[in-house]
């Protein structure tokens, strides 16, 4: 005669068996690289049945510790050609930074992205200066291919 453990006995020992013993921890995901399409839309206050979306082509370069915008404004006519981006934090998912331009009164935003293998999509809140008028740019980006060396850093409108 034969002793057995109950079926599920059996099962919890084996579930034991198979816990990892370490901490498992997700690795934080890297800011975006590569050739994106990203519908962006401008709103403003009071105006959101206004905002029109546009699909631009971005090739964006990856991890950057110069000081460039990681992912640019779209926006028309946006005051952010030399600024810098300060405070870069990626944590998990998410991409945070302030976008700071050099001038007494200048422009200046704080953007936030969801990072997902493939896409993001994020907020960029602006406020335009002395004249204290604020928007907010929305994007939704997916990655459509690797960039050709030479369009690393360019954006392409379609």
């Amino acid at each position: 005669m034969t002793s057995s453990l109950p079926a599920w006995a059996a099962f919890a020992v084996s579930a034991l068996l198979l816990q990892p013993t370490g901490q498992l921890q997700a690795e934080p995901l890297p800011p975006p690289s590569g050739l994106y399409a990203i519908t962006s839309r401008l709103e403003l206050p009071h105006l959101e049945r206004w905002a029109i979306e546009r699909t631009t082509r971005v090739c964006l370069p990856g991890p950057d510790h110069s000081g460039a915008i990681p992912v640019p404004v779209l926006s028309a006519n946006n005051p952010f050609d030399q600024c810098v981006a300060t405070d870069v934090a990626i944590d998990d998912a998410t991409l945070a930074y302030r976008i700071v331009c050099p001038r007494r009164d200048a422009a200046r935003a704080h953007a936030v992205y969801a990072l997902a293998p493939g896409t993001f999509a994020g907020r960029v809140a602006m406020v335009m200066g002395a004249k204290s008028m604020t928007m907010t740019e929305v994007q939704h980006a997916r990655r459509i291919g690797d960039c050709e060396p030479a369009a690393r850093g360019s954006v392409a409108r379609f």
